[in-house]
């Protein structure tokens, strides 16, 4: 049984950002690094961005193994020994480790019934390329779901020619973070751009080359591809007997379960946001590598906070933004617009007008300053908002 000064399940962004933090501070500890994807660690963003604009694939490799990480690829762990510090994958074999961090991620959440293979659930390289070999000049796909990845990837299909069309069952694109305005804003410029939107639409059943919605229409389809977001892999955590609440609970140095030798990061972690005075989950790209690096560095001795509010970025089209903290279009909000809906600057607000999150639309470079507004928690002011458009 090999044994590891630091144990990592889980092959993603997270996992490799972790053995960065480890390096940053101890530059000679074994590290084994369990994954189920048959290749290393790799840059997800990407998949629904860059490599449909030209990017070469040899672009998205992170060189994990470059750092002197014992990677175990097209493994699973499947059990977790926490008193005898001790994992097993899924091909029998175990690993001894002195820390473990669990990176496990998440996985698609699926359709309703769907048992089959006939949809790409759109998440690793293998999606990409399962999709990118559907996606020739013409074909006609049909994108479930009309958030984050759903937007993408119906942007970078329809540029690769083919006849889109989108299925929902919110009143916009973007619906659950954009406010009303914005997002219908968004489904008709999408529709000017050739992509047919259908909002308010479920999918009752996909047959072969149809998809059959709940209002009763028929699609013919060459491919489908769903971006319904993700479900935090959590049950390794949950059977060995940790603290799980839609992910898995850890303090503000990454620690599971008040213990000093277990940990968890990125997507699957639920971590205290202290500028948000709450705990939260994020599913995006600089979450996942600076959680990941600061919880590897805390495995090895750093023992320092992650206070940091993460934020994302999107491009849609011609359109994009960055966003920081919590985005809800359930939300009250305040907005200042250089250009109605293609430049400005989205505020959501609590109870007592307070910023929670910002929505910077073809605004850049504000994300600290939004980060500043957040933390200060005393309510917005209009001239905070024009100070962001500057």
């Amino acid at each position: 049984m090999p044994d590891f000064r630091y144990l990592i399940v889980g092959g993603g962004m997270t996992a490799d950002a972790a053995c960065r933090g480890i390096r940053d501070h101890d530059p000679d500890g074994a590290i084994g690094l369990v994954g189920a994807e048959p290749e290393p660690p790799y840059a997800r963003p990407p998949l629904s961005k860059g490599l449909w604009q030209g990017k070469d694939e040899e672009t998205i490799w992170r060189g994990t193994a470059e750092l002197g990480v014992d990677l175990r690829l097209g493994r699973r762990v499947v059990e977790l020994d926490l008193a005898g510090r001790r994992a097993v994958d899924d091909r029998g074999d175990a690993y001894g480790y002195e820390r473990l961090l669990l990176a496990t991620g998440g996985r698609p959440r699926r359709l309703p019934g769907d048992g089959g293979d006939g949809v790409v659930y759109f998440r690793t390289l293998a999606d990409y390329r399962r999709l990118r070999a559907l996606a020739s000049a013409g074909a006609r796909v049909v994108v479930v779901g009309g958030g984050f990845i759903g937007s993408e990837l119906a942007a970078a299909l329809t540029r690769s020619g083919c006849a889109v069309t989108m299925v929902f069952p919110e009143s916009g694109i973007g619906g659950r973070l954009f406010p009303a305005e914005l997002a219908g804003f968004v489904t008709d410029y999408y529709r000017e751009q050739g992509v047919e939107v259908l909002p308010g639409e479920l999918v009752a059943a996909i047959e072969g080359g149809t998809v059959r919605l709940g209002g009763g229409r028929v699609l013919e389809a060459d491919g489908v591809v769903a971006g319904l977001g993700i479900e935090p892999a959590v049950e390794l955590a949950e059977a060995a007997g940790l603290p799980v609440e839609d992910g898995i609970v850890v303090d503000d140095r990454g620690r599971a379960g008040g213990r000093d030798d277990v940990f968890a990061a990125g997507d699957v972690a639920r971590f205290p946001a202290k500028d948000l005075g709450t705990l939260v989950r994020v599913e995006h790209e600089d979450h996942a590598n600076g959680h990941g690096r600061a919880v590897g560095a805390n495995m090895a001795g750093a023992d320092a906070p992650y206070d940091r509010l993460p934020f994302f970025y999107s491009d849609l089209f011609e359109l994009g933004y960055e966003a920081v903290g919590e985005l809800d279009s359930r939300l009250e909000t305040a907005a200042e617009w250089a250009e109605p809906n293609r430049k400005g600057v989205v505020c959501y607000l609590d109870g007592e007008r307070r910023p929670r999150g910002f929505l910077l639309w073809d605004v850049w470079g504000k994300v600290d300053d939004a980060r500043a507004l957040i933390a200060a928690a005393r309510p917005l002011e209009r001239g905070d908002l024009r100070a962001l458009l500057d």
